[in-house]
């Protein structure tokens, strides 16, 4: 009877590991290029933390890490190997070596993860554009791997690229990003280049390209006819949720209209706000005396919160209470 339950069990336990490892393979990690949403604004680098299932881990992993590979590389690993690589990352994040992690420290480590993220972004998608793979990312080449030509010539006034800009609009971006002015992009300028979000410098274009998309009226200002643009034609809830929106988040000086600031904070995400939106987040998981410090037992006890470790969930829950118990 035992021995026919240890083979029934072990027929079980290898269907949850497959199961476990197809899991793996597909796992929602992701490297992100350039997105922007329905109504024109960019991405922010949580918006798939909360979705229609509920909490997605994923972010809170690669804000921790900050590297989708890396994500994925932890997603792989033991719980005892992904909490001692997490105590490595603790000693680096605990800036004045106490121990703890506070707010402020938690905050800066995330952000910096957004800029490490930003850069192996960069990294994709330099691999796809450099074709001589010399190093840097020339005009032409990016033409090639963005509109699909060879040369200017070859592209009409109203064509676009990957970015929804016109090819002059990406012309300048590339000159203000081509920070020594050589005409190509090493991954330094190639990153500020195909993430203009992130970088101040760049914003006055997003700005222009979307004063282009959107003020049909050319008054300097967005009114929320204009914000709706092409998009109507949805059913009343969906039109009244916007109205909301911009009335209440986006129009702040309640004038009827969005101004070039105004417009700014709609389109480009805030990772600052973000970042400290996370650090509330991981706070109320893993704070467990309320101090308002995270030790390290308390991150390390809530290690898949940080970092995860996909791999042996569910053959070691199997293992836990079943196996155990049934014996």
């Amino acid at each position: 009877m035992a021995s026919a339950y240890v083979l029934s069990f072990m027929f079980v336990l290898t269907q949850y590991l497959l199961l476990n490892c197809a899991s793996a393979a597909v796992h929602n990690h992701q490297v992100d290029t350039q997105e922007r949403e329905s109504d024109g604004s960019f991405r922010a680098r949580d918006f798939e933390h909360y979705g229609d299932s509920g909490h997605h881990s994923e972010f809170d992993h690669e804000a921790i890490l900050g590297s989708v590979k890396e994500a994925e590389e932890f997603d792989q690993l033991s719980p005892e190997e992904a909490k001692h690589r997490l105590g490595d990352l603790l000693l680096k994040m605990d800036l004045n070596g106490d121990k703890m992690i506070d707010r402020p420290e938690l905050k800066d480590w995330i952000l910096n993860s957004f800029r490490k993220l930003s850069q192996e972004e960069a990294v994709e998608r330099m691999k796809e554009a450099d074709d001589n793979r010399d190093g840097v990312v020339s005009w032409s080449e990016y033409l090639s791997d963005a509109f699909g030509v060879d040369s200017e010539e070859e592209i009409l006034p109203e064509d676009t690229g990957d970015t929804g800009m016109l090819v002059h609009e990406e012309k300048q971006m590339w000159a203000a990003a081509d920070a020594n002015g050589d005409g190509t992009l090493d991954i330094d300028e190639f990153e500020v280049f195909t993430n203009p979000e992130e970088h101040e410098k760049m914003h006055a274009f997003l700005l222009a390209q979307t004063m282009r998309e959107k003020d049909s009226n050319k008054d300097g200002s967005i009114s929320f006819e204009e914000f709706i643009g092409d998009r109507g034609g949805h059913d009343k809830a969906w039109m009244v949720a916007e109205r909301d929106k911009f009335d209440h988040e986006l129009d702040a000086d309640r004038d009827g209209k969005l101004n070039a600031e105004e417009i700014r904070r709609w389109i480009i995400p805030d990772n600052d706000e973000i970042a400290l939106e996370e650090v509330e987040h991981l706070f109320a998981s893993a704070d467990d005396n309320s101090d308002g410090r995270l030790s390290f037992p308390e991150i390390l006890d809530h290690y898949q919160q940080f970092v995860g470790s996909e791999a042996t969930d569910y053959g070691d829950h199997l293992m836990g209470d079943h196996f155990d118990d049934e014996l």
